[in-house]
């Protein structure tokens, strides 16, 4: 019988779901239920029931399990970030190892080991870098915080446990910097007020700091003498400017400026020497991420004259941290930014494009135009987004036959469905390392190896489709639901299933056959509208999909 909304029951957590959502069974349908652990007996609220499965919150908690803790920090629910700051840490790896193991054998279908999660070693303070929206609380006053789940609405947070108390105090003291001046934080509602973003980045070895104010408009007013208050109370490297007046979701635009100090700051990560501004990528945690590539490093097992080639590199770190190992490097990335970051440090490492080779392409237009060329190269390393590799870069993967491929994923469900694609064509999954890179969120990032088999992926053919797959199980980002909603809330249309798997495909992500697909190839489809496919790709950006 099918939940009602409101309603009370009590429930047993059973296990944790791939977001950390509690599960629990009643009348075979199942409930998710945030901020619960494995033991919890909770009264539960139904607040979102389906057909055979329900989403509640926790109204009572009558009894604690094994594994729950005290929450440390009073906005954690709201939040959203820390989605297992309830558990142990010791709890919350034993989840993650399971979150990746489930991935692998449900999703994937591969019997392959999936080893315990690599800790991280620091549990707090741990991020190099955040981006807090700025906005106006009840009272009127400018305060920085995080995005509620689901939502624009912004949950005020003075001490966030995930990053140095340094930005904890900047962001307090740039508020009141504003308001003595007058300057306003941004209203996304009316695209009015001018502050819209405080994006800060360190230096994790170095000890570097940057500031960026991200603003409606050219600059600040009083903007020398805001720099040059906060470059001496923090001690800040270098102060920018960004400028992004678009009503978008996106945080940063597209122009920077430098206000104070020499516009980047430099760190080292793996014993690779780094500068960045804000548009570059870089692992957010630099302790967890070495741990991250000491392991894609050995799993690599580069020869002295080897071939490697670094798809989907971003500064080139990765690839880079391995040279030593071998004789060549080949690296690309789709943002000009990061590929003039990965170009300089190789300029200051005195290597020479014969030695390790930059280029700003798309990852799978590179990978296939090296193939058409006949390169050869002897090991492989993929870090790609949050979707996984497109077809056309797989595809090309496997026409270079290289003996070796490490697939360094952040999402266990795209790893898992490119791994199985791989192993239709020629490939042993060898070992997966999941690696916690975000310690008390939900997030998990995982290294795969990957091993030429005996059968020649030239000589076979396998009938497969990326889409042959349901991800819905495994979908991180938001169910169709939740994007129709998030579309009807912020542009006023309404849109379809069938829409929104189109847009899906288009994108790259996995759609399984469920929804609404055509019965027969002569079957006639309507076809997205330009508005709703531009509402529904700004979803998918919103909900981190793409």
């Amino acid at each position: 019988m099918p939940f009602k909304k409101n309603q009370i029951v009590t429930l047993q957590i059973e296990s944790l779901s791939n977001d950390g959502s509690g599960v629990a069974h009643q009348d075979g349908q199942a409930v998710f239920v945030p901020l619960t652990a494995p033991g919890d007996v909770t009264e539960v609220r139904i607040v979102k029931p389906m057909k055979t499965y329900a989403f509640g919150r926790v109204e009572k908690l009558i009894t604690a399990g094994p594994n729950r803790i005290q929450q440390d920090c009073p906005v954690a629910g709201p939040c959203g970030g820390c989605g297992l700051r309830h558990i142990s840490y010791q709890a919350e790896c034993a989840a993650k190892t399971q979150f990746v193991r489930d991935a692998f054998a449900r999703l994937g279908k591969l019997d392959v080991p999936v080893l315990d999660v690599l800790a991280a070693p620091a549990v707090d303070r741990y991020r190099n870098k955040v981006q807090l929206p700025v906005g106006t609380d009840e009272n009127g006053h400018i305060v920085t915080g995080f995005f509620a789940g689901r939502s624009h609405r912004i949950v005020a947070c003075s001490d966030c446990k995930l990053q140095p108390a340094w930005m904890n105090q900047l962001a307090a003291r740039t508020c009141e910097l504003l308001e003595e001046n007058g300057i306003t934080a941004y209203n996304e509602e009316t695209h009015t007020g001018r502050v819209r973003h405080l994006y800060m980045r360190q230096g994790w070895h170095s000890g570097q700091r940057l500031l960026c104010f991200v603003v409606n408009g050219n600059g600040l007013p009083n903007e020398a003498e805001i720099c040059a208050i906060l470059q001496k109370e923090f001690d800040l490297t270098t102060i920018l400017i960004n400028r992004n007046s678009e009503r978008t979701n996106v945080i940063l635009g597209r122009k920077t400026r430098t206000a104070a100090g020499p516009g980047t700051i430099e760190d080292t990560l793996a014993g690779v020497p780094l500068h960045m501004g804000v548009h570059e990528f870089y692992q957010v945690n630099t302790p967890a991420a070495e741990v991250l590539y000491a392991k894609a490093r050995a799993y690599a097992g580069l020869k002295p004259d080897d071939f490697l080639l670094d798809l989907y590199c971003g500064m080139g770190t990765i690839g880079l941290s391995m040279l030593p190992d071998c004789q060549r490097l080949v690296g690309v990335e789709v943002v000009p930014q990061a590929v003039e970051g990965a170009k300089e440090t190789a300029a200051r490492l005195r290597l020479g494009a014969e030695k390790a080779d930059f280029r700003c392409q798309d990852a799978g237009a590179a990978a296939a135009q090296l193939a058409a060329e006949g390169a050869s190269p002897d090991v492989i390393v993929v870090d790609p987004p949050r979707k996984g590799c497109d077809e056309a870069t797989l595809t090309a993967i496997a026409e270079m036959a290289p003996r070796t491929v490490v697939m360094v994923s952040c999402n266990a469900a795209t790893a898992a469905r490119d791994t199985r694609w791989l192993a239709e064509h020629g490939y042993k999954a060898v070992e997966v390392q999941p690696v916690d890179l975000f310690p008390r969120t939900r997030h998990v990032e995982t290294v795969v190896l990957l091993s030429k088999g005996e059968v020649d992926s030239k000589k076979i053919r396998v009938e497969f489709s990326l889409e042959d797959m349901d991800m819905s199980e495994f979908q991180d980002g938001a169910t169709y639901p939740q994007i129709k909603e998030y579309v009807l809330e912020h542009t006023g249309l309404k849109v379809s299933n069938l829409y929104i798997s189109q847009i899906k495909r288009k994108c790259g992500i996995g759609v399984g056959k469920n929804y609404n697909l055509p019965k027969s190839e002569d079957s006639r489809q309507p076809q997205c509208p330009q508005e709703k496919e531009k509402a529904i790709r700004e979803a998918f950006k919103y909900f981190g999909m793409i």
